[in-house]
């Protein structure tokens, strides 16, 4: 009875006329789960999605000859780990851990610059720093790992984040080479320089030369159009470095703030003229692979109930994330078997995707995984992808998380669902599905039947 009289009163209250004294200013408004405002606090099941409120990278720059080329690792990752903090006003001492994607250089070294760097932009002791090596997937394993950490209650705000300086770094073997190597295939494979994959992929899958140097054009013509648009400055931070000319020694000091492999030019007749660089009579070309690149990446990850508390716009939702392994002798396929993985996790189908970051370690396992994938060109890398901007190992994963989540942003509700992917050297792939931030319905598999085969013939 209590219960009902309770009921009744609330319906009463409504049908009552408003005060003469009332005033809309006496309504306290919160921020509610739905990303507005609304007089009482409103709540929804989506309160512990771990969500990225910030994602910046560096501009990427060629490797040896371009403007990061006399440039610490630690001063070049320094400037996106302050960019997260600042852009959020997130405490640095908050943070519960910094996970950092890297690949080639010595793991105790690169640990310790990393930590050089936190203190560099401005973080206390308190705060812990690790690497992790899943070679070209670093960046997006580091952010995956961050996003495992949250869930499992271990913190609730991380960075997870990318670098890599190939210019300090280069790719190579050290030491020797374990000779029981020889009685294992797939172990030989492991060991294929990273061109002759993408010779294989060619080969084994029929992927033609101009197929991929279309593909290279196609890339440098969208990073071009991006950057002339200005698609890249809401992700990429300017860093402060210096320059040393190799005749003189001397040294300048520079802002970098524009990506320097780009080549806006680029057609097919100049692609043509390339030589193979892995394979006599290969397809394989330094203008369809990606460029060796230098650059840092940071994402700030948190759970959905504190961006809200504190009224932090949400980039987007962590749904999914799947690692793979394949063959190691075509590496390059790796994207087209994660990403099924990552999306039918997600609770989704590939045409559920609306928008795709593949890394172009090569145009020849890109173009491969589209076709096999059956994916819309017109949702693929519409920035451009590794072959123009570059491939900087461990910082790809989380400069490719950046530069979706801000397209995904400017799209608004025509785009929910986005995908990171990469192959990986050794044979694996690895995948991300991201939700765009402000949407926070349920997911629904519901789609439109354009042909429905269950009515009688009569009924034809």
């Amino acid at each position: 009875m209590e219960r009902l009289r309770l009921r009744q009163q609330v319906i009463l209250d409504h049908l009552r006329p408003t005060p003469p004294n009332f005033r809309a200013a006496d309504i306290v408004t919160s921020i509610c789960s739905a990303g507005d405002t609304a007089a009482y606090h409103r709540t929804t099941q989506f309160d512990d999605d771990v969500v990225v409120v910030a994602a910046f990278r560096t501009p990427i720059c060629k490797a040896k000859r371009g403007g990061f080329k006399d440039t610490f690792p630690d001063d070049l990752f320094a400037p996106v780990l302050k960019a997260v903090i600042d852009a959020t006003g997130v405490r640095p001492e908050e943070i519960g851990d910094i996970v950092v994607g890297s690949v080639l250089a010595p793991g105790a070294q690169r640990a310790t610059e990393c930590r050089m760097a936190a203190f560099y932009a401005g973080f206390p002791e308190t705060v812990p720093i690790r690497t992790v090596n899943r070679q070209c997937s670093s960046g997006l394993q580091a952010i995956a790992d961050v996003v495992a950490s949250i869930k499992a209650g271990f913190y609730d705000i991380g960075i997870g984040a990318g670098l890599e300086s190939m210019s300090s770094n280069p790719m190579g073997w050290d030491g020797s080479v374990n000779p029981k190597v020889e009685v294992n295939q797939r172990a030989q494979d492991c060991l294929l320089p990273m061109g002759i994959t993408s010779e294989n992929v060619a080969e084994r899958y029929g992927v033609s030369r101009k197929q991929q140097d279309e593909a290279s054009v196609r890339s440098h013509k969208r990073a071009a159009a991006a950057t002339a648009s200005g698609k890249f400055k809401d992700e990429i931070v300017p860093v402060p470095t210096k320059i040393v000319d190799p005749k003189t020694g001397k040294e300048t000091s520079v802002i970098i703030s524009v990506d320097d492999g780009i080549r806006e030019g680029t057609t097919l007749a100049d692609l043509a003229k390339l030589k193979p660089a892995f394979k006599k009579n290969g397809s394989t070309t330094a203008g369809n692979s990606s460029q060796v690149s230098d650059g840092a990446s940071a994402v700030l990850l948190m759970r959905r109930a504190i961006a809200l508390q504190r009224g932090l716009p949400v980039l987007g939702v962590f749904r999914s994330f799947a690692a793979v392994g394949v063959d190691p002798a075509v590496m390059g396929i790796g994207p087209a078997v994660a990403i099924p993985k990552a999306v039918k996790d997600a609770g989704l189908e590939i045409i559920d995707i609306d928008l795709f970051e593949i890394n172009e370690a090569f145009a020849s396992q890109f173009t491969y995984c589209c076709k096999e994938l059956g994916l819309d060109e017109e949702k693929v890398n519409v920035n451009g992808g590794a072959v123009a901007l570059g491939h900087p190992l461990g910082a790809t994963g989380a400069r490719c998380t950046a530069t979706l989540l801000h397209e995904m942003k400017r799209r608004g509700k025509d785009c929910r669902f986005g995908v990171v992917s990469m192959c990986i050297g050794s044979g694996m792939g690895a995948a991300a599905v991201f939700e765009r931030g402000s949407v926070v319905d349920h997911l629904s598999n519901a789609r439109p039947i354009k042909d429905n085969d269950f009515l009688s013939k009569d009924a034809r």
